[in-house]
């Protein structure tokens, strides 16, 4: 199954056509008014200089203690000179050893939390360096605290050693060596983990922290957690406790660090590689109870239907006077087309069964019902990375229109972290440098090596585990 590039569209009614003709409901601008992303927003007294956010990703190049390597300093000072005022945690950043989704993940302890603040002076000072000594009155910093629950792989090994929320009939399948189920007094430590990591991160100098709820992560797994005994589990108010107690105990024990959250806000059902390389489901969303904002795929596509719970959470989430919300979909281990819309999958992924545009739009669409719903929350969306040439077209589209507040930037910056400081000036593109969805950031760590765009990035085309990359793609 293949799909036109992005980069073969030349003009924006071209590119329009072809979203109407694919079926994404996507809009965009023909014209580009810098202005437009280039304003500031303020919430609560804190004020963020433009609507170009860095989105968290995952690293694989710390140390086995949980340190930051230069590899990582490296990526961070790229944040900083991003021309991006808001910095969505930089990196998923694990509170506990057996919370790592690998041996390289960084590590948030007492003693790994001096390094850490470090990398945020770095990304601070790289900032200052390039857009002046007062350019960080209006950076925002935060660190996105996580549990990797089911796809926990701390050992040096990198053996699975999941701790997974409840027992699942698709995913459990997928660890053929078992999975344990972690106990309400388990998480109830848990809970003080986090807490504990979060005080680590206001000491550190961070603004804020994102407790991590999407992606299939322990965080996110919880909210679906409606067969699960005990506290923790079935009704939505139980669901939430994990969630809630973590916000409370931040809120006692820090009181002037903001928390954020990064929540998956739709969801389907597992997906699997089908012999002709396709993503294909792995059960009908008919009577499947496993996931939170369950959108079903094969039929009406009913997004309203599907944004209930999330909403219900969302206005939770308000009560409590989280203000900020980061909007994400799915999971890279088990829906990854519905996560990340590519055009090439990595390693141990299968081909997209729509064209990727689709996803994008779901994305766009799902953030725009969220901000309608609860029109005082802060909306920072995901996935314009796929849209690549067109991206700021969409962007300014949807911030113009009030779609989203501000736009997210994940792997797009990994290759071309100016891109946002590009757009902000009105430069032209830098072509070479735009992420084409190649995937090799998520092969490369799948496969061992540390994280970097393979394809784009000169300094890791001539790493030496680019060079391992071409070979093990190869054989």
């Amino acid at each position: 199954m293949t799909y036109p590039r992005v980069a073969s569209f030349k003009t924006a009614d071209a590119f329009r056509r072809h979203l109407r003709a694919c079926g994404a409901a996507l809009d965009l601008d023909d014209t580009l008014d810098p202005a437009v992303l280039a304003q500031a927003i303020e919430v609560g007294g804190v004020r963020v200089g433009n609507r170009f956010c860095i989105l968290p990703m995952e690293g694989w190049d710390g140390t086995l203690a949980g340190e930051p390597s230069e590899l990582t300093r490296r990526r961070w000072r790229h944040f900083g000179i991003s021309g991006a005022k808001l910095i969505w945690g930089g990196e998923a950043v694990a509170v506990r050893q057996d919370g790592r989704a690998n041996p390289n993940q960084l590590l948030l302890t007492q003693a790994t939390a001096p390094s850490i603040a470090r990398l945020r002076e770095d990304l601070v000072s790289a900032h200052r360096e390039r857009y002046g000594a007062d350019a960080d009155a209006d950076l925002y910093v935060g660190l996105q605290l996580t549990h990797s629950g089911r796809y926990a792989r701390p050992s040096a090994a990198g053996r699975p050693a999941p701790l997974a929320a409840y027992r699942h009939p698709f995913l459990d399948r997928r660890f053929p060596e078992g999975v344990r189920t972690l106990g309400d007094d388990e998480l109830d430590r848990l809970v003080d983990r986090f807490v504990d990591a979060a005080a680590l991160a206001w000491d550190a100098g961070f603004a804020f922290v994102d407790v991590k709820q999407c992606h299939g992560y322990l965080g996110h797994e919880l909210l679906s957690a409606r067969d699960r005994p005990g506290r923790y589990g079935g009704s939505l108010e139980n669901r939430t406790l994990f969630l809630r107690s973590v916000i409370a105990g931040i809120r006692a024990k820090v009181p002037r660090l903001a928390v954020v959250v990064r929540l998956s806000v739709f969801d389907v059902v597992p997906f699997r590689k089908h012999s002709d390389g396709t993503g294909v489901p792995e059960t009908t969303a008919a009577g499947y109870r496993h996931a939170f904002g369950l959108l079903d795929l094969s039929r009406t596509c009913d997004m309203d239907a599907a944004l209930q719970e999330p909403i219900a959470v969302l206005r939770m989430l308000e009560g409590l006077g989280v203000r900020w919300i980061c909007t994400t979909a799915g999971s890279p281990y088990y829906n990854p087309h519905v996560q990340r819309p590519a055009l090439f999958p990595p390693s141990d992924g299968y081909t997209s069964p729509e064209d990727p545009l689709v996803g994008v739009a779901r994305h766009i669409d799902a953030t725009a019902r969220l901000k309608r719903a609860v029109p005082s929350l802060v909306f920072v969306g995901s996935a314009y990375s796929y849209l690549q040439e067109w991206l700021p077209h969409v962007a300014q589209h949807t911030v113009r229109r009030g779609l989203t507040d501000v736009v997210g930037l994940g792997r797009m910056v990994l290759a071309y972290p100016e891109f946002p400081d590009d757009v902000l000036a009105g430069r032209p593109l830098q072509r070479k440098k735009i992420c084409r969805t190649f995937s090799d950031c998520t092969t490369g760590p799948r496969l061992g090596l540390v994280s970097g765009c393979y394809p784009l990035d000169d300094f890791y085309t001539t790493h030496a585990d680019g060079e391992k990359l071409r070979a093990l793609k190869t054989r």
